[in-house]
């Protein structure tokens, strides 16, 4: 895997200096697989695939106690992992702490997905296509008998959902404040043992995984669900459909 792909000058982008700092070595390193260069990495496809435009969304990466998070108000796709908060994961205090750069409003729900669901990375974006379903389902969205639902794991069982299961994701209200939405995000993950995301009404979606791997898998996956799910309702169609009553709601001339 590549290294860092932020877009930054030739200067900005120097092999690090050796530094002395117990701070910013937790942040210091040649590895593209250390966390702070994968958030930086991960950042930048996904704004490129546009589910973090702005300074919007975040993400977050779990290495044994430590927790990687990318801080408020940066441009995503221009990330350092100098720009980079660490939290030890059972005090919840900061182990770095960037100078210049807030913490970012979504930790508190972050740190949710760690102690209770204990996973190894977290994902929030501002996908339209979640904003989109949240406007179109009340309570939970689901979806059924499409072949990228298998990407998707059972959580409460081993193994990942099958093409004729049905995938449920809770929706919860948004808030003034992201980290108000934090008693609600977590009264959706222990009423949904089985889900591993939550949709934000009007707002977007946080996704976590047991690895940053598998949470980067999750994401996309579902955004390709909710993205068809949308399209299916333009033409009348539940997205939880059997195989074959799809004909139900279409027009019979597109199958003649």
């Amino acid at each position: 895997m590549s290294s860092c792909f932020c877009n930054h000058s030739k200067e900005q982008t120097a092999p690090e200096k050796a530094t002395t700092d117990p701070e910013d070595q937790l942040i210091t390193s040649t590895d593209p697989n250390h966390p702070a260069n994968l958030i930086c990495e991960l950042c930048k496809l996904f704004y490129d695939n546009g589910w973090v435009t702005g300074t919007g969304g975040g993400i977050s990466i779990r290495d044994g106690n430590k927790i990687f998070i990318a801080p408020s108000g940066v441009q995503k796709e221009r990330m350092l992992p100098e720009n980079m908060f660490v939290m030890d994961l059972e005090s919840t205090k900061y182990l770095r702490t960037p100078k210049i750069y807030k913490p970012s409003a979504c930790t508190p729900l972050f740190m949710s997905a760690y102690t209770m669901r204990n996973a190894g990375a977290c994902i929030h974006t501002h996908s339209q296509a979640a904003v989109m379903v949240s406007l179109l389902y009340e309570k939970e969205f689901k979806i059924a008998n499409i072949e990228q639902i298998k990407a998707i794991p059972k959580v409460t069982e081993p193994g990942y959902l099958s093409f004729f299961d049905t995938l449920t994701i809770p929706i919860i209200e948004n808030t003034a404040h992201e980290e108000d939405l934090t008693d609600t995000l977590q009264k959706a993950i222990e009423e949904y043992p089985g889900a591993t995301a939550v949709i934000v009404r009007r707002h977007g979606i946080y996704v976590w995984g047991e690895t940053v791997w598998k949470a980067k898998v999750y994401n996309e996956a579902i955004d390709y669900l909710l993205e068809l799910a949308v399209k299916l309702k333009q033409f009348g169609i539940p997205p939880y459909v059997a195989v074959g009553e799809e004909k139900k709601y279409v027009d019979p001339k597109i199958y003649n």
